[in-house]
């Protein structure tokens, strides 16, 4: 029986949203609201393949999901909002709760709301989004979707930083990531497009985005990955350092006369390629202005780049080889550049691209050579179907 699903990401003042007709995983409408809580927000859906969009006043995310749920009808897109039948949402913080998704209960509730400390702008959101759809859609099961559950396979070597025991046991100091639903979205497409199980390979997944990660999978499980206790771990992305000295911070307090929370807030917001290019947090900017003759924006990117080199040079060690590399997200999927100039770093460990075929923007393809030692793909993501992918598994629709 075919049934409609929800796929759902709440931000601070966002939501986004697409509707999946299941099982046939077919796309029937998307879209986003945006700026939330203003008196100039907007509401964009798809309608027969084109978008609309309005700019109206939008007091809160409850107002935003009746005012998408009427413009389901209004636009016959269902003939009736009894036609949705679950609704999934993404989640970024599960922390040591949750290694898989969950059908919504107080129990989970509770929960997300305790670890909103490691996610303060992420986890108030989304549940601020699931309450509104529970009140919206009364009796409809809700699912959620963790960024961390698919990394609770790390082993403690892994996840574990060294520093006082007890500020794990007390306080959950430890490696989470984040990413997970598109690292496991890419690894299995991966898995499909080489015709092997995922289990009998070694993958390297890189979803490179305003926000980045990479994560080691082996046997269809995460072995590790770069983003840590929070998003700032790991690579230089779009406005975030990464992984830096953790002296820096007392060091800047006490020139710049700000604390730790201040500083903190900088290695998050104005950091990374904005930080030391001076000139964007969007890698289009910055190769634009590298061919202009901008070297802090070429540096910017060459920093980037030799950190995810760097990642998958350790990951190679760690899983005793690899199989195949996986790029996707914004970056991953539409810089050639960035794969090509990732790709020149790791040659020591005989990969190779065909350039031709790299010279293309969000395409499922493969784009190694045949005598290269490892495959490289581009591989568009798609977070959205895996959420409602569970939506169908845990809420047993049929």
């Amino acid at each position: 029986m075919s049934v409609k699903v929800m796929a759902v990401n709440a931000g601070s003042s966002s939501l986004k949203f697409k509707l999946f007709e299941m099982p046939a995983e077919t796309v029937i409408t998307d879209g986003v609201v945006e700026r939330i809580g203003l008196e100039d927000a907007y509401f964009t859906i798809r309608v027969n393949g084109e978008k609309k969009k309005q700019v109206l006043p939008i007091k809160d995310h409850g107002v935003a999901v009746q005012m998408l749920l009427d413009a389901l009808i209004s636009e016959h897109i269902v003939n009736d909002i009894s036609e949705i039948k679950g609704v999934g949402h993404r989640i970024v913080q599960g922390g040591w709760y949750f290694d898989d998704s969950v059908l919504v209960d107080d129990e989970v509730i509770r929960k997300i709301d305790e670890l909103c400390d490691l996610a303060p702008l992420h986890n108030p959101a989304h549940l601020i989004g699931i309450r509104a759809f529970m009140n919206a859609l009364p009796g409809v099961p809700n699912i959620t979707v963790f960024d961390t559950s698919f990394h609770q396979s790390m082993s403690e070597e892994s996840f574990m930083y060294a520093i006082p025991y007890e500020w794990y046991e007390k306080y959950h100091i430890r490696k989470y990531g984040a990413h997970g639903t598109s690292h496991k979205y890419v690894a299995n497409r991966c898995a499909a497009l080489i015709g092997k199980p995922v289990e009998e390979l070694k993958i390297v997944t890189c979803h490179l985005g305003n926000g980045a990660s990479l994560c080691a999978i082996e046997n269809g499980l995460c072995k590790d990955t770069s983003m840590g206790l929070t998003p700032l771990e790991g690579i230089p992305m779009g406005t975030r350092s990464g992984n830096l000295d953790p002296t820096v911070v007392s060091y800047i307090c006490n020139k710049l006369n700000l604390n730790a929370t201040e500083v903190v807030n900088m290695l998050n917001k104005k950091s990374g390629y904005l930080g030391v290019s001076g000139v964007s947090n969007d890698s289009r900017d910055l190769e634009a202005a590298m061919a202009a003759g901008n070297d802090r924006a070429r540096l910017a990117l060459d920093i980037q780049y030799k950190r995810i080199a760097d990642y998958i040079g350790s990951y190679y060690v760690l899983l005793g080889g690899i199989d195949a590399i996986v790029f996707t997200a914004g970056i991953g999927e539409n810089s050639p550049r960035c794969r090509q100039q990732v790709v020149r770093r790791l040659g020591v460990l005989g990969v190779k691209i065909d350039e031709e075929k790299n010279n293309v923007r969000g395409e499922e393809i493969l784009i190694s050579t045949p005598d290269s030692k490892i495959k490289v793909f581009i591989i568009p993501t798609d977070e959205e179907l895996v959420i409602a992918r569970d939506v169908m598994r845990l809420a047993h629709i049929k």
